[in-house]
């Protein structure tokens, strides 16, 4: 379709953020029979990528990587917009919306040392390094005896990092290895029913202005729709449970035929408690069993079990 040349998809500068645009990019060429240098990729730095040495939860949490480009999108910079999924903000400013995902990449997450083959034989007080609340929670759940440690940048980054000591272990989303054909890194895999992914991780997110039907229809063929409904019911669970606050949160839906399976769990940032929920269901409900799931723990958690910033 001649119209999807000429296209410009707004995107991090970030190694893995471009293979996943280059990989948007390839998908349209594919779909239509186009030469993907025809279809332009627009570098936007985001807050996020401009702060490195604070958590994200201090200078403003989800969003910081998206902000930048929905504002492109919105000013007609760009006609489409890429993110990792488990980015986005649970509320999209008003003129976007996401067209959809490509299907999803390994949703799990990745142990990864120089001195240990998994989390369970690290020795104590030995420092793993993230930057995410959730696996900073789910470490110290399993393993109250480590430490955990800020460790920001990008994927390449963190492991020099590792190999030069700075931390004893990390833990990376094995769809970004994969993305970057950096499987040789991990260590071993963590199972996905013990330690449940971020909302979205793995999943390719496609955003464009709300209004563009044409990129709607565009799209579409290479859009895949369980990778749309597991996200559905772990986006809307996020939303029950997120707002403003700064709570460890997994969520992770698998989509079988027209059946849909949600797990979800909240934690202590510190990994006192943990509490955690099922659902499963038909996929044309995914929506609603998501947000069930999270209206369910917001109603059993303690008062004091979500931080606000």
């Amino acid at each position: 379709m001649a119209q999807s040349a000429g296209l410009k998809i707004g995107t991090r500068g970030s190694p893995l953020a471009l293979a996943q645009a280059r990989e948007v990019r390839a998908s349209i060429a594919a779909a239509f029979s186009l030469d993907p240098e025809t279809i332009e990729l627009v570098v936007i730095r985001t807050t996020g990528d401009m702060v490195q040495d604070r958590p994200l939860t201090e200078i403003g949490g989800k969003g910081l990587f998206t902000k930048e480009i929905d504002q492109a999108l919105i000013d007609g910079v760009v006609d489409l917009a890429v993110h990792s999924a488990k980015d986005l903000p649970t509320v999209l400013p008003l003129e976007l919306a996401i067209i959809g995902y490509l299907p999803r990449e390994d949703a799990r997450d990745a142990f990864i040392s120089r001195k240990a083959k998994t989390l369970g034989e690290l020795p104590a007080g030995a420092v793993v390094g993230t930057a995410s609340l959730r696996r900073q929670a789910m470490v110290k759940r399993r393993r109250p005896d480590l430490r955990v440690a800020l460790f920001r940048g990008n994927v390449e980054t963190r492991l020099r990092k590792l190999d030069e000591g700075i931390v004893d272990a990390t833990l990376l989303a094995m769809a970004g290895l994969n993305r970057l054909g950096r499987e040789d890194a991990v260590t071993s895999v963590l199972g996905i029913e013990e330690f449940p992914p971020a909302v979205g991780q793995g999943a390719i997110a496609v955003a464009a202005r709300g209004d563009n039907d044409r990129m709607r229809e565009l799209l579409r063929p290479i859009l895949d729709e369980a990778t749309g409904a597991a996200l559905a019911a772990e986006r809307a669970f996020l939303a029950v449970l997120d707002g403003s606050c700064r709570t460890p949160i997994a969520g992770h839906a698998v989509v079988s035929g027209d059946n849909l399976k949600f797990h979800g769990m909240i934690l202590r940032p510190d990994g006192s408690e943990e509490l955690e929920t099922r659902r499963h269901g038909d996929l044309s409900q995914a929506a609603a069993l998501g947000a069930d799931a999270g209206t369910e723990l917001k109603n059993r958690a303690p008062p004091d079990f979500f931080l606000h910033g």
